[in-house]
């Protein structure tokens, strides 16, 4: 949940209906006051009240200063997506203002290392560290210069409501991830933002084909997985549609850990239920497919992400609390593959590296 709920605050279309007005005016003054009041009346508004508000705060995203705050208006409407607003009419206005921040804290990293005066590493993403001396380091205009230093200090808060829009629809996922992946890695990568659940959202996997091998027994089956959040979420579901089917021996999971990784409605806190590793995960060269990673680790072969299970090495097990609580995971058996055609699949593979 992005906001808490507290009683008494104004009525929320009558405060959205000012603040669209005041933005229109380009009244700064009167849009600070008409922000407030929106931030405020968020927190007792009913259910039916956030839908409607929901896609007039996205829209209201792009005319919103890069300087100003952007990133909470954008958690206002997310927030209103929690309580039920149309994720697929939010997604716009909110992961393209994460497209912008993005860029711009990347531009930030580029100037502040083109500057090479000696200073150092980047510098954490702080507002304390914008001043006078760090404009001037960053060179070219400066409402510019301070817009790409808002972005690098600020960039992570866009999370809350990109999170609440990619966790909730399908769609806006295919629309979207493609342009931002390769962003988000790229800053990722500097090592100075956490940008982990914004990464893992943005490579969910929907209505993907799975080869699978098991290569104690030989046998290989086709899995459509979608929603699937993390590695330890795919391993359930492979152990209950492969043991738990009668595909595959083993201990298939307990109906409980399925139900954490498959139930529609949102997660409810932690469970403290355990889930037990039943395979060692392998991409067909042989590398290790770490439970801490995501189905999108798979490699593709020949057209088809393929993946090789085989005997545990020892005992594992894992909190079965799925990695995004709103996001529900499925994996369906799509066919049983014919001994001639595991072995096809299987002539692609490699031993494992370990």
């Amino acid at each position: 949940m992005i906001f808490k709920r507290k009683q008494q605050s104004p009525d929320l279309a009558a405060v959205v209906s000012e603040l669209e007005q005041a933005v229109s005016a380009r009244d700064g003054a009167r849009t600070e006051r008409a922000f407030g009041a929106v931030m405020n009346g968020l927190r007792s508004a009913d259910e039916t009240a956030c839908v409607s508000a929901g896609p007039r705060l996205a829209a209201l995203v792009p005319a919103f200063p890069p300087t100003g705050p952007r990133a909470m208006l954008a958690t206002a409407a997310g927030f209103c997506v929690e309580r039920g607003a149309d994720p697929a009419a939010c997604a716009e206005p909110i992961l393209d203002g994460v497209r912008r921040d993005l860029l711009d804290a990347l531009e930030f990293a580029r100037r502040w290392t083109a500057a090479g005066d000696g200073a150092g590493e980047l510098p954490e993403p702080d507002e304390n560290i914008i001043d006078e001396a760090l404009k001037a380091r960053l060179g070219g205009e400066a409402h510019e210069a301070l817009r790409l230093a808002l972005a690098w200090c600020s960039v992570e808060q866009w999370q809350a409501p990109a999170l609440a829009v990619l966790c909730r629809s399908a769609s806006v996922r295919r629309q979207h991830a493609e342009t931002l992946i390769p962003v988000c890695r790229d800053l990722a990568a500097l090592e100075r933002h956490d940008l982990k659940c914004l990464a893992y959202a943005l490579a969910v996997l929907d209505d993907e084909p799975l080869v699978v091998l098991h290569r104690p027994t030989g046998t290989g089956f086709t899995i459509r997985i979608g929603g699937i959040g993390d590695n330890f979420q795919l391993h359930t579901l492979l152990a209950h549609v492969l043991i738990g089917g009668g595909h595959l021996p083993g201990t298939a999971p307990s109906a409980e850990s399925v139900r954490l990784a498959t139930d529609p409605s949102p997660a409810r806190g932690r469970s403290g239920v355990v889930a037990t590793g039943a395979f060692e995960l392998f991409a067909a060269d042989g590398q290790r497919i770490w439970n801490e990673g995501l189905p999108d680790d798979i490699p593709v072969v020949q057209g088809r992400r393929l993946l090789v299970l085989d005997e545990p090495a020892y005992r594992r097990s894992w909190n079965a609390d799925r990695f995004f609580p709103m996001l529900p995971g499925t994996a369906e058996l799509s066919s049983v593959l014919s001994a001639e055609e595991a072995n096809a699949w299987f002539a692609l593979t490699s031993p494992s590296t370990e």
